[in-house]
């Protein structure tokens, strides 16, 4: 799934083949059966520069099931492995909403983070042939009906949080992912077996891919997988991700913070396009007096702001989840980060943030400068006024 009008996530560009190519699936593919699973399909939404998460929970109804969301282990890992501060989720009845032949369960989960961020979580019951979920995830890509309501279930959140909320707003931006967790498949050849026979299936499946894949393009998509044990795995991708596990909450919630992370790397790189442009319009205006009238007292305030804005929300965003001590989980952000391209995200706003550094810097010494110009224009004058006082002939009588 993918925002209209924005190509997801730098994804590889693949040619859609002509009608037919899909029939190339091996007749292999109906024999394996997904006894039981759960498609979950996450909606991240920026709604403000930060969030009391304490004040947002006294705000939230008692009616309503919320609990603080701490990063819950299978493996052993030790303590500190643990999201800085543990997000608020928030349980909510909503009106399930039609995909294809399918819907969406009764109830949605909203994590809000302190960074200003909200990830819903939609689950869809997964039951049928391994084939099914190609389908599914036609029917999800660029689904308007499920991101209006999610937008709907952010706005209402919103509404009743507001005052915790910093600057307050959803933005326009949003970032959609998709996880499909299979807990039990029929017959259980393992999971090796699995992907070897069934490659096809799966990288469409993850690409949302109607149509046939080359093998080149297959082996891409399947090609970040991990296993912790001989049963489990998943497989990641820019618009999905596959689980083969019966527990796999912890790594549901690493690939929700990663999409979370992509939507906060988006929102700030658009800010801060919108800072450098307003900062080159500070430093290249034309003032008179600037120094005596104080304009550029309140540019360099104006920017310093700008500056520090940016630097705050990417510190938070980047050192909200600590995973340095679980390396399973690490690797599994790691293969997520190299798959949404947040390195590549990253350098970009660091860099811009140099930018933004760089013209205050510029700024500060233009203002030092002026300042310097106007007291040495004062000296002149008043030695000139000295000078010219000599030639003026004293007063009689003094």
């Amino acid at each position: 799934m993918a925002e209209a009008g924005h190509e997801p996530r730098g994804a590889p560009t693949t040619g859609r083949t002509g009608p037919g190519a899909g029939q190339q699936q091996s007749s292999a593919t109906e024999t394996v059966f997904v006894e039981r699973g759960t498609c979950y399909v996450l909606f991240a939404y920026d709604v403000g520069f930060s969030i009391d998460l304490a004040d947002a929970e006294r705000r939230i109804t008692a009616a309503t099931a919320r609990q603080r969301a701490r990063m819950r282990h299978k493996r052993r890992a030790p303590h500190y492995c643990e999201y800085d501060p543990p997000p608020l989720r928030v349980t909510r009845t909503v009106e399930p909403v039609a995909v294809g032949e399918q819907q969406t369960g009764p109830t949605v989960d909203a994590v809000i983070y302190d960074f200003g961020a909200i990830s819903v979580t939609y689950t869809i019951p997964l039951r049928g042939p391994l084939s099914g979920l190609l389908k599914l995830s036609d029917e999800l890509w660029d689904h308007p009906r499920l991101e209006a309501a999610s937008r709907r279930v952010v706005e209402d959140l919103l509404a009743t949080i507001g005052p915790a909320v910093n600057r307050p707003g959803v933005s326009e931006l949003v970032e959609d992912y998709s996880i499909y967790q299979i807990e039990e498949i029929r017959p259980d050849l393992g999971l090796d077996a699995i992907i070897a026979r069934h490659a096809q299936t799966l990288a469409q499946t993850l690409r949302a891919e109607p149509e046939a894949l080359s093998a080149q393009e297959v082996e891409d998509a399947l090609s970040c997988r991990l296993s912790y044990g001989p049963t489990d795995g998943v497989l990641i991708d820019w618009n999905a991700a596959l689980l083969f596990d019966r527990d796999a909450e912890d790594v549901r919630a690493v690939l929700e913070y990663a999409n979370v992370e992509l939507l906060e790397m988006r929102y700030l790189d658009d800010q801060l396009d919108a800072d450098l442009d307003e900062a080159y319009e500070l430093v290249t205006r034309r003032r008179f007096l600037p120094a005596l009238l104080g304009s550029w007292a309140a540019d360099l305030r104006r920017v310093a702001a700008l500056q520090m804005d940016g630097a705050l929300l990417f510190e938070g965003v980047n050192n909200a989840l600590k995973l340095l001590g679980d390396q399973y989980l690490a690797r599994v952000y790691r293969l997520a980060s190299q798959r949404l391209h947040l390195t590549e995200w990253d350098a970009s706003i660091l860099r811009k943030l140099q930018i933004l550094e760089g013209l205050y810097q510029r700024m500060s010494d233009q203002q030092s400068n002026r300042r310097i110009e106007v007291l040495e224009w004062i000296i002149i004058i008043l030695i000139a006024v000295s000078i010219l006082l000599e030639f003026v002939p004293a007063p009689p009588g003094r």
